[in-house]
């Protein structure tokens, strides 16, 4: 079973300097090695593996002796990227989707590296990381299992993270034993709308803070390029969707572990989220949503608590009628669900995450959703 852990770093300024070059070159080899593999396929109809490539890494190493200041198997992983890179290319080529051809990195447009197998070693708050030295990190949780992997990334505000991603034994992952079951229909009025009625706010983020993105943009436009006002400006806009980002972070992952916490199965619309973009009206909310962020923080953090969540098809979810199954036509402006037919009278949303319910509880073999929610 594989973890992963994110901790902030504070290496010092040499540290920073030596991080920073380290990215430098690491940019400077994917673009060189980006270079040989198309020049080897435009000139000689050749696909040079990552494999081959690695074999050159010696030679540019002599003629670039600032290279050997990065961890060997760093360099090779950023090899490994390029080959990763075309692997993708060529999957998306077989698929009639936009082919999207690797692009070489610009200046400060590089902002990770790895370390796969070894040249680190985590003891308590320090991190040793071989090129660099002992830097220290806030590890406010305890890493368990075999260290496998480190990823240092510089974040667009200059700061710095690593993700560790450890291997550990299999946990005994408890039954799923159906007694707390919810199903949850994702909106825009209320983020999400629980199947017993429970509606959790849309806290928003990107539209609370719009205003002083605007403002910290207009600022940014004005500014003279390459002066030093404009890299302040930069510096701020930078700041303001690090925020949100943050904000929405926490959000997400805090709600997730409430939703396993409390409940043994989950249901969750399998929304379209691509399609649902092209609504220019909407586009912004549903992209400060981020329901896809939630439905995959849920889906990991239920795999080792004992939970099982489930994705249903949403079509008529909302239309139905989840006490006789009559469908009732509805517009985005009707907020309430009233049936002809049953009589039933329900918040629209409430209504709709019933029939979730229901659904979910279907595609794992259990019928009837009345002892659950009614």
């Amino acid at each position: 079973m594989r973890k992963t852990y994110k901790f902030r770093i504070y290496p010092n300024k040499p540290q920073q300097k030596q991080m920073e070059q380290s990215l430098e070159i690491c940019r400077q080899v994917y673009n060189r090695t980006l270079a040989e593999r198309k020049t080897a396929y435009d000139e000689r109809g050749e696909t040079l593996s990552k494999y081959t490539l690695n074999k050159l890494l010696p030679d540019w190493k002599k003629e670039n002796p600032e290279y050997k200041d990065v961890f060997s198997q760093t360099l090779q992983e950023v090899q490994e990227r390029v080959d990763l890179a075309f692997k993708h290319f060529f999957r998306r080529v077989k698929n009639g989707e936009k082919p999207g051809y690797p692009r070489f990195k610009g200046k400060g447009w590089y902002d990770s590296f790895t370390y796969p197998q070894m040249g680190f070693k985590l003891d308590g708050n320090l991190l040793y990381l071989s090129k660099i030295g002992n830097v220290r990190v806030k590890a406010h949780r305890e890493v368990e299992g075999d260290i496998k992997r480190i990823i240092v990334r510089r974040s667009a505000c200059k700061k710095w993270y690593i993700s560790i991603t450890t291997e550990c034994e299999d946990i005994e992952i408890p039954e799923c034993n159906m007694e707390h079951v919810v199903g949850i229909d994702m909106g825009l009025s209320s983020f999400a709308t629980l199947s017993d009625g429970t509606a959790i706010p849309n806290p928003r983020f990107f539209r609370l803070e719009e205003k002083e993105l605007a403002k910290a943009q207009r600022k940014l436009s004005t500014a003279a390029k390459f002066s030093p006002e404009r890299k302040k400006a930069i510096k701020v806009v930078r700041r303001v969707h690090e925020r949100i980002a943050n904000k929405r972070y926490n959000f997400i992952h805090q709600l997730s572990r409430r939703l396993v916490g409390d409940y043994s199965f989950i249901a969750f619309e399998d929304l379209n989220i691509k399609n649902m973009l092209k609504n220019h009206c909407l586009a912004k909310s549903i992209s400060d949503a981020a329901w896809n962020m939630l439905i995959s923080a849920t889906k990991y953090k239920a795999e080792s608590a004992g939970s099982l969540v489930a994705l249903v098809n949403p079509a008529n979810t909302s239309k139905m009628c989840s006490r006789c199954g009559l469908l009732v036509e509805k517009t985005l402006s009707d907020r309430t669900h009233k049936c002809n037919s049953c009589g039933l009278v329900l918040d629209r949303d409430h209504n709709a995450a019933i029939n979730i319910l229901r659904l979910g509880l279907q595609s794992v073999g259990i019928e009837s959703v009345e002892a659950h929610v009614l």
